[in-house]
């Protein structure tokens, strides 16, 4: 294993602050590397299954509960994208072993890594063709193991329950930048200094109630993962994060997840010696944070879930999908042709989609936002601005990924994040205008009105 050592810490501080009792929590840490080949996901321009494994990756899982509510749990996963499908069956699961977690109160974060195993229903048409019968077949079995490790790793957590106490912070890190950049010849996809940004770390800190163990850290960042692009396995900066706090903190789990990075890219990039930097910088800031006095965050929690729906722009018509079936664009070519199938099956293709909005208020201290898909930073720094920025931390890669969720300003801009990344998502089209809106209500009605900005 690679270890990076973080210079100059000190020793975790164990003075307690004014959190009140009541917490319950448990974590644990699941490697859930496969010992077989398999595609990674990402990248379309791969050919072949992962040639080796640069760094093992993890599921890791932070149960917890406030009194006598029912147990809410956070995963974290080292995979691009986890999708709907795989989380619904991991809850199912959980149930059927005695320990159901209701759905408003379990949230799954990928670290949207490029160097991670394909699941199966995420990115289907990243390589424009299908996939051989064994490729398939081994997505088929890593999609099916990685349910198992989640279970297995929830109910580890769940199992290791004990008396606990919950601090947070925000810190910043500066390695991600807005990547969207205006050119003589359109939008590029490069460094943008003047572009929006999202430099904060939020970080929540779980520790035994007396304060001597540190059982946990949570932190997120709204930046893409993708400081590299090999075909080998690798958690990218959120893998060496995690695995340096694991390595400072022994016998704690660090859970890292991603806020609304989706046009932020790490710089720079394609270098390990860079993904080692951004990694350590982001774990040096977790435990600048919780060396330091944070804020106590207390009980009960309330966890709320929303489904708005975001429609299409106008859809192609059979004569325009037939027309783009024979594109030179190899991609272009395959996604129409499985959408002119989908029509001479005798099928609809959707008009919209379902959009699961996840809100959780620890009392009156802390609100987290939950976003699925790719949303662009916008929404995060919107969401901060309505919200008491004091209390308010937004994720997104949550609970699904099934697209690019582009702003307003992203939608009128046009590009990738816009629409382009459609193709690879298996989606019919870009979104219609308006769906910054739609989600921005959506949020809006299952949020306290006690977090609304001053």
């Amino acid at each position: 294993m690679l270890r990076i050592f973080l210079p100059l810490f000190c020793c975790m501080a164990v003075t307690l602050t004014a959190a009140e009792p009541g917490w319950w929590a448990g974590a644990a840490d699941m490697d859930i590397t496969p010992d077989y080949p398999v595609r990674l996901s990402g990248y379309g321009s791969r050919t072949t299954e992962f040639e080796k494994i640069s760094q093992r990756i993890h599921a890791n899982a932070l149960v917890m509960q406030w009194a006598d509510e029912a147990p809410a749990c956070i995963v974290t996963v080292d995979n691009c994208g986890v999708p709907a499908a795989l989380r619904a069956d991991v809850l199912k699961r959980l149930a059927a072993a005695g320990k159901p977690i209701a759905d408003e109160r379990f949230s799954l974060h990928s670290s949207h890594t490029h160097c991670a195993p394909m699941l199966k229903g995420v990115l289907p048409y990243l390589f424009g063709k299908d996939l051989t019968t064994d490729e398939q077949k081994n997505v088929d079995r890593y999609t099916e193991d990685l349910t198992k490790w989640i279970v297995e790793a929830v109910t580890k957590a769940w199992d290791k329950k004990e008396p606990a106490r919950l601090d947070w912070s925000v810190g910043k890190a500066y390695f991600g930048l807005n990547r969207r950049l205006q050119g003589p010849n359109g939008l590029q996809n490069a460094p943008n200094f003047n572009g929006p940004v999202d430099r904060a770390v939020p970080v929540l800190r779980v520790k035994s109630a007396d304060g001597s163990k540190l059982i946990a850290t949570h932190a997120s960042y709204a930046c893409h993962c993708t400081t590299l692009s090999i075909n080998e396995i690798h958690g990218d900066w959120a893998g060496i994060a995690h695995q340096e706090l694991e390595l400072r903190f022994p016998g704690s789990v660090a859970l890292i997840a991603i806020g609304c990075g989706a046009d932020q890219n790490p710089y720079p990039r394609r270098e390990m010696r860079f993904v080692l930097d951004h990694g350590v910088a982001l774990a040096k800031e977790v435990v600048r944070l919780i060396n330091e006095p944070m804020k106590p965050v207390r009980g009960p929690l309330a966890c709320a879930t929303k489904e708005v729906v975001l429609p299409y722009d106008t859809l192609p018509t059979p004569e325009e999908w037939k027309a783009r079936s024979t594109d030179k664009n190899k991609y272009t070519a395959y996604h129409a042709q499985k959408h002119l199938a989908v029509l001479e099956r005798g099928e609809k293709i959707p008009p919209a989609l379902p959009y699961m909005l996840q809100t959780w208020h620890y009392g009156d201290d802390l609100l987290t936002i939950n976003l699925p898909g790719e949303v662009v930073v916008d929404y995060g720094l919107r969401f901060k601005k309505e919200y008491d920025p004091a209390r308010t931390w937004v994720n997104s890669y949550t609970n699904d990924v099934p697209c690019y969720i582009p702003s307003q300003r992203v939608w009128e801009e046009g590009g990738y994040e816009a629409g382009g990344a459609m193709i690879y998502y298996a989606r019919p089209t870009r979104f219609a205008s308006g769906i910054e809106n739609i989600i921005a209500s959506g949020v809006q009605s299952i949020v306290k009105p006690g977090f609304k900005a001053k």
